[in-house]
């Protein structure tokens, strides 16, 4: 029965705030409730209101309906900081799993200046973020930045946020719910520090080169500065103690690698670890092959991509990963 009661509270809060890419408040999704302080404000109005009608007070009668009017009036302009302002959020970047999203929101007023708007993430649990808090000027824009805990990794749905308000008094708080119809891309948490390549038996047969026996070529191509991972025997020493001399960089052979020394990065190769284990050390290897600017190829179940380099290859392993599940087939 608590299940039923449940799903059908779920389907009305969901067809009442579905996901949109712009969210506008107005009269209908805008939400007020007094906040502690305005209920002891309440409170103490109640205790006035008693003690004059007790001694037929004319100025305890004055200052409660005085008091009780400043409540009203507040009531109605914290609604009004709400009113009336639109927002939108550009696609966030990807990020990591354990990490942050960044969201970044824009707020636009039509109307009077807007202070003290707060915008949070609220969690599955219903938990509450870190608030960032703006003031919108009139007929202008604001930017804000929200951060948003990344727990776990693939194409995700972001969270519900909050807008909310407590100006100008504090006493009451207004706010509205925003679901994004936006989704972002969480990538596995990369293995810190990232293990050695894998030499896979797939690449000896295949006559291939994994990262353990990952090799600059030995045509000579050129020279540039020193990159973190480059091999000592790259260094080009005489024009390197010049360089140190002057303080410049060290200055390495640029070599090309064959054709056929290729890197494959396979999840055979992460073995007897647990799932998540190692789709970490295949993002560790995607990254660590990228910066090292080898080809590399990616091999996930069910799925292939044969090497290449530069950021849309690396763009296209991550989201590989960030999907890959164990058994899955293409």
């Amino acid at each position: 029965m608590l299940k039923y009661v449940r799903s059908r509270i779920d389907a009305w809060w969901a067809a009442r705030h579905q996901r949109r890419d712009t969210h506008a408040m107005g009269q209908n999704n805008i939400y007020i409730l007094p906040s502690r302080p305005g209920l002891a404000f309440c409170f103490t109005l109640g205790v006035l209101l008693l003690a004059s009608i007790n001694d037929q007070l004319s100025l305890g009668y004055m200052l409660t309906f005085l008091l009780a009017g400043a409540g009203f009036a507040s009531m109605h302009a914290t609604h009004g900081n709400l009113r009336g302002l639109q927002m939108d959020l550009r696609e966030p970047a990807p990020g990591f799993a354990g990490g942050d999203l960044q969201l970044e929101l824009r707020v636009h007023n039509s109307g009077r200046a807007r202070y003290g708007v707060g915008i949070r993430v609220q969690d599955e649990n219903g938990g509450k973020g870190e608030t960032a808090w703006c003031d919108v000027p009139a007929q202008g824009h604001a930017l804000v930045h929200v951060r948003c805990p990344a727990t776990r990794r693939g194409l995700l749905e972001l969270p519900t946020l909050v807008i909310e308000t407590r100006f100008p008094l504090g006493l009451f708080r207004a706010w509205s719910i925003w679901r994004p119809a936006t989704r972002a891309w969480v990538y596995p948490r990369a293995e810190q520090p990232a293990a050695p390549f894998a030499v896979t038996a797939h690449a000896a047969e295949a006559g291939e080169l994994s990262g353990g026996a990952l090799l600059p070529g030995q045509d000579f191509e050129g020279v540039r500065a020193y990159r973190r991972g480059d091999t000592l025997r790259q260094v080009i020493w005489k024009k390197a103690a010049l360089a140190l001399e002057q303080g410049g960089p060290l200055w390495v052979r640029e070599t090309r690698a064959p054709a056929s020394q290729r890197l494959w990065l396979d999840i055979a190769d992460t073995a007897g670890r647990e799932w998540e284990a190692r789709l970490s050390r295949l993002t560790a290897w995607v990254l660590a092959a990228e910066s090292q600017g080898h080809p590399y190829g990616l091999r996930v179940p069910g799925q292939e991509l044969d090497p290449a380099q530069g950021p849309e290859h690396r763009r296209a392993c991550l989201e590989l990963l960030a999907l890959a599940e164990p058994g899955r087939t293409a």
